[in-house]
């Protein structure tokens, strides 16, 4: 037998076969500042252009990345400008300010000063007419913008319950007591915003509050009647 071990052995160098995988070469990571660029151009576009004359190829320009970066996370102009307006209302918060009447007041006067933002009304404006005309429109604008911010009800319902506003009983997410309450928040505000052009005062805004807690109080004392 000749001197020398087969391939493999320790200490000997294993020559590469047919069969042998090329090492894994990293992808190139996301990067989080092109993304700002990128959404932060698209919703000046449609500040400037509107929907029908928005182009990713413009907005690639205008966020001075190659096309190729915007396509490969954006397959095309209606998600793209969905998640330009969705990061605007995950600036949405529910600090403690005491009260549910207080937390409502509150997420009420950020929603509203969001929706004066032109970037933000042209956005919103443009891709729900769109959606009515496209499902799968419709079903991104629910899962990046309406589901995400779901998250406030949910919140403001717990803090009222572990303050004794609301029976513990009070609305779950199974009996749809949140997706309502949320329908009537948003529904009503973009409806005083973008629809009548009506100005969303503190007057306003507290006695949609009024209103609002009214319903929530009638219903719990319904669910825990005997």
């Amino acid at each position: 037998m000749r001197g020398g071990g087969r391939p493999g052995q320790p200490g000997e160098a294993h020559p590469p076969g047919r069969g042998d995988a090329p090492p894994a070469r990293p992808g190139r990571p996301r990067s989080a500042a092109a993304d700002t660029a990128i959404l932060e151009a698209t919703r000046a576009a449609l500040v400037e252009q509107g929907w029908s004359k928005l182009s990713l190829s413009d907005v690639a320009a205008r966020a001075g990345v190659a096309k190729t970066t915007l396509y490969r996370r954006w397959p095309g102009k209606s998600e793209l400008v969905v998640d330009a307006v969705a990061v605007l209302f995950d600036e949405l918060e529910l600090p403690d300010r005491g009260s549910l009447a207080a937390d409502i007041e509150g997420v009420v006067h950020q929603f509203a000063g969001i929706l004066q933002r032109p970037e933000a009304k042209t956005a919103l404006m443009a891709v729900v007419a769109e959606s009515t005309r496209d499902r799968a429109l419709r079903d991104r604008i629910r899962a990046s913008i309406v589901d995400r911010q779901k998250r406030l009800v949910l919140e403001g319902r717990a803090r009222a319950q572990a303050r004794g506003e609301l029976p513990a009983t009070a609305g779950t997410q199974e009996d749809g007591t949140d997706d309502l309450v949320f329908d009537v928040i948003a529904g009503a505000v973009v409806h005083r915003a973008l629809v009548s052009g009506e100005p969303v005062t503190a007057a306003w805004v507290t006695r949609f509050t009024a209103l609002l807690l009214g319903g929530l109080s009638a219903a719990a004392g319904r669910v825990t009647a005997p």
